[in-house]
Formats: structure tokens, sequence, C-alpha cells
């Protein structure tokens, strides 16, 4: 009887044990997708190992981005590909699908962010326009006499301050 349960419990771990196999074989983890934070109006490149090692072609579609074809990479084995995300795309996940032979298919998920800042900020001195003219020659004063003041309290010697 004892020997029963301990085969069961072998034939459970076993059997646990066999149902992660086919989890591991399906990861996506062989697709290599760059930048993974994409800003609307840059490329991204996609690479994958995944498929066949002798394919020497594929295809892609971003949800965002569009269809796309993947070609021999710069590593045996490896198939990359680009699209280039749409000036008006929102922010948030963009999944890419790739299929290859035979019979490969393999998704990831990537973010897509919102537009990447450009001009000047207002701080508060000045037109956010502004060269800077103004406000260079004021903080380049100021720095001169902070520097000036220090010389001077440098020049004095200690039997010159009075208590």
């Amino acid at each position: 009887m004892r020997r029963r349960h301990i085969g069961a419990g072998i034939g459970l771990a076993l059997g646990a044990f066999g149902l992660q196999i086919p989890v591991a074989a399906a990861d996506d983890s062989d697709v290599r997708i760059y930048p993974w934070n994409a800003a609307p109006g840059s490329t991204v490149t996609v690479s994958t190992s995944a498929c066949d090692p002798d394919a020497d072609y594929g295809k892609g579609r971003s949800e965002v981005g569009g269809d796309f074809h993947l070609f021999a990479g710069d590593e045996e084995g490896e198939l990359t590909g680009e699209f280039q995300i749409p000036e008006g795309a929102r922010a948030g996940s963009d999944t890419v699908t790739l299929k290859c032979p035979p019979l490969t298919k393999v998704t990831e998920t990537y973010q897509v962010t919102g537009h990447s800042p450009e001009g000047s900020v207002d701080a508060g001195f000045g037109p956010a326009g502004d060269s800077g003219g103004v406000g260079l020659a004021v903080g380049g004063g100021v720095l001169a006499t902070a520097a000036g003041g220090g010389l001077v309290l440098m020049r004095r010697r200690p039997d010159d301050v009075r208590a």
C-alpha cells in the first residue's frame, strides 16, 4: 500500500513536469524588438531565431506599423525586419506577429511611447523661445560676482579678522 502512494506521488510529479515542457517550447523569448519603448516616427527592428535555421525569409505584422518582411540577419539562423511607427500613433502596447516556414508563428508585445519633447522649456526666466542671451549674461555676472567675493575673503589674513 505504501509503495502505491509513493508511485502515485512520483507519477503526479512527473506529469506536472511533463505539462511544463510544451509551455517552454512555445515561449516567444526568441523574438527581440529594438527599441523596446519606441516613439512615433522611429524605426523598430525585429529579430527572431524561432524560425527554422535554414529559413531565409519570413513575414511580420505590427498592429501599429503594418506588414513588413524578415530576411536573413547578421547571425546564423536569425531573421530580421524593420518597420516604422506612424507619426500619429498613440502611446500604448503594440503586438508584433512573425510567421516563417515551416508553420512557425510567434508574437511579442512592446511599448509605443508618446512623442519625444522638442524645443525649449519655459523655466520662468524669459520666454521659452529665448536663445538665452540675457539669461546667460545675468548668470555669468552672478557667477563672476560670487567668485570675486570669494577671492576677497581668501586674501584676508586671520589676524585681520576682528571678533
